[in-house]
């Protein structure tokens, strides 16, 4: 998993995944910094709500996306996860314990693997991905084994890793606390009052408050000291995350 920082030629395309929430459009402001030409990839998987995809488009305008792509992919006729699912409801009392019902079966897989797939079809050789490690809900597909072994994989499976052109998953953020993360976006101009992250954001993308993504958003523009931007349903600003 390589993730340098250095600057690269202008105009290099790379593949930014883009979900419209904290973390993926404070990524694509870093690959934008570092120089590359960014194609941002989003997917309407059959979550509970598109305001994160309307979220996504206005990030990628905001942050000057080359080209935004917004694939359909109905994972929801699936089931297995309370994001795509109806019958089952999001935890709003915290995490307890284990991986929680929110986790979206091999999601993160099949993301990425629509983002090589682009990333190829461009001869891009980069992929951003906006996994983080530190803050994460216990998801597994947002661990630095998982980040390690796809790009491994991409390499292995492609005509672009089989002919010498290395492909390299980025996931820059994957060890930052959320502060951290928030930080970083606004050193780099990122309006997170453009983003939504609510696992059950309203039609207006207004946030619960009451989910783990709410509980560790909020917490994170505490710690970092700033106000917070998000737009909640209910004046009630959301508690802190269970430890």
């Amino acid at each position: 998993m390589a993730e340098a920082t250095a600057p690269v030629a202008a105009g290099t395309p790379a593949v930014v995944l883009l979900s419209g929430g904290l973390d993926s459009a404070t990524v694509l402001a870093q690959a934008r910094a570092q120089g590359f030409s960014c194609y941002a990839l989003s997917l309407h998987y059959g979550q509970r709500h598109s305001a994160e995809l309307d979220a996504a488009r206005r990030v990628a305008q905001a942050l000057g996306a080359a080209r935004h792509e917004v694939i359909q992919l109905d994972l929801a006729r699936f089931g297995g996860s309370a994001l795509t699912d109806t019958a089952l409801l999001v935890p709003t009392e915290g995490a307890q314990g284990g991986i929680p019902i929110t986790y979206v079966p091999a999601r993160n897989t099949v993301m990425l693997a629509l983002a090589l797939s682009w990333a190829e079809a461009l001869g891009a050789r980069d992929l951003f991905y906006g996994a983080n490690a530190v803050d994460y809900s216990g998801y597994p597909d947002c661990r630095p084994e998982f980040v390690a072994a796809f790009e491994r994989l991409a390499n292995l499976a492609t005509k672009a890793g089989v002919e010498g052109g290395h492909i390299r998953v980025r996931a820059p953020i994957i060890r930052l606390s959320k502060a951290q993360i928030i930080r970083e976006g606004l050193r780099l101009g990122v309006d997170y009052s453009q983003t939504v992250s609510c696992y059950q954001a309203d039609d207006q993308g207004r946030a619960c408050g009451r989910c783990d993504s709410c509980r560790i958003r909020a917490a994170g523009f505490v710690e970092a000291g700033v106000a917070d931007p998000t737009r909640y349903q209910s004046a009630d600003q959301p508690a802190p995350p269970r430890s």
